[in-house]
């Protein structure tokens, strides 16, 4: 019938952010996206430290970060204090590093709520670019660019495709829960 690829870019679009969102909760062992949203004041521009440092994961829960640079070592330090990531640096003068404790039951919980979150702003926001879409053929109708049938079809379709991406969302988080609850 007719072609959803602005649809089918919005929802991709969610599904990342999705995703990328679900990559910076900490699951219990060590990963660098954790340290994504974490900028250091660099010669006065906030960078990234992924931009600034080598960042690697010598063991499961531990997390080395190298500065290129030596003197961005207690900047580095200090913003990762700041951040809400809740793990204190240990900087032995070359490396820093970030080791993440085992998940208590309870923040297991936590994670999985703020997965919950996540998972909900999601379907919200494909809800929304259905909604917009099914706006728009409403409005070919009134102009009688489409009939009445076109648009029944076009809304059955819809539904379909959004239901398919809330089905995707549901399983990408429920593989998070299911990391986070491991032990």
């Amino acid at each position: 019938m007719s072609n959803y690829s602005s649809f089918d870019s919005k929802i991709e679009k969610i599904t990342e952010k999705l995703s990328y969102s679900f990559s910076t909760i900490r699951a219990g062992r060590a990963s660098p996206s954790v340290l994504d949203r974490i900028a250091v004041d660099y010669y006065g521009t906030p960078t990234p430290i992924g931009q600034i440092a080598s960042i690697s994961t010598p063991e499961p829960r531990i997390l080395a970060i190298g500065p290129w640079d030596a003197s961005a070592l207690r900047s580095i330090e200090k913003a990762i204090q700041a951040s809400d990531i809740g793990i204190n640096p240990t900087n032995d003068g070359k490396v820093i590093r970030l080791v993440f404790p085992q998940l208590t039951e309870e923040r297991r919980k936590e994670l999985t709520k703020q997965t919950h979150k996540y998972a909900e702003e999601a379907k919200v926001a494909v809800r929304h670019v259905r909604r917009e879409l099914i706006e728009e053929y409403k409005g070919q109708k009134k102009r009688s660019e489409i009939t009445e049938d076109d648009l029944k079809d076009i809304e059955k379709e819809l539904q379909e495709l959004t239901d398919k991406a809330i089905r995707e969302i549901d399983l990408i988080a429920e593989k998070k829960n299911k990391e986070l609850m491991e032990v």
